[in-house]
């Protein structure tokens, strides 16, 4: 079964949450989380750092990740682990493989036709509002 990893990431206020734009499929040109596959014999955590690099050149120094849920889709074969954290500094977040913004707190992430996965990042958001205290120490 393969691995796959979703990052939320507050600025150092929690005040917005760092999106990207997708450029390629599946959901090609809508906002999603960044994060990426997860490497057979790699830890969860380890992979959601690695990735968050990757795609964003935010570090283990700026962040502190907490994993919130994971989603296991049987029919497909993977599974999705879901972290959580916020940025410890004001910081520039780059990449090349999404174009990344800084989204406010207040949209409609249900919304199918602006963002990605059939309505899980308002299901994760909701859980996150729920947890905020803990998991944006």
């Amino acid at each position: 079964m393969q691995g796959y990893n979703a990052i939320v990431v507050f600025n150092e206020n929690a005040d917005k949450m760092l999106m990207c734009k997708r450029r390629n499929n599946p959901y090609k040109g809508l906002s999603n989380f960044v994060g990426g596959k997860i490497e057979l014999n790699e830890n969860g955590a380890d992979a959601a750092y690695r990735e968050l690099e990757e795609e964003t050149a935010i570090t283990r120094n700026d962040i502190i990740l907490s994993h919130l849920m994971d989603f296991t889709y049987s029919l497909d074969n993977c599974y999705l682990e879901i972290y959580v954290g916020r940025l410890n500094k004001s910081l520039d977040v780059f990449g090349d493989e999404n174009d990344l913004y800084w989204s406010e707190l207040n949209k409609n992430f249900f919304d199918a036709t602006q963002y990605a996965g059939e309505g899980n990042i308002g299901h994760i958001m909701m859980h996150v509002e729920m947890h905020k205290q803990e998991l944006l120490k």
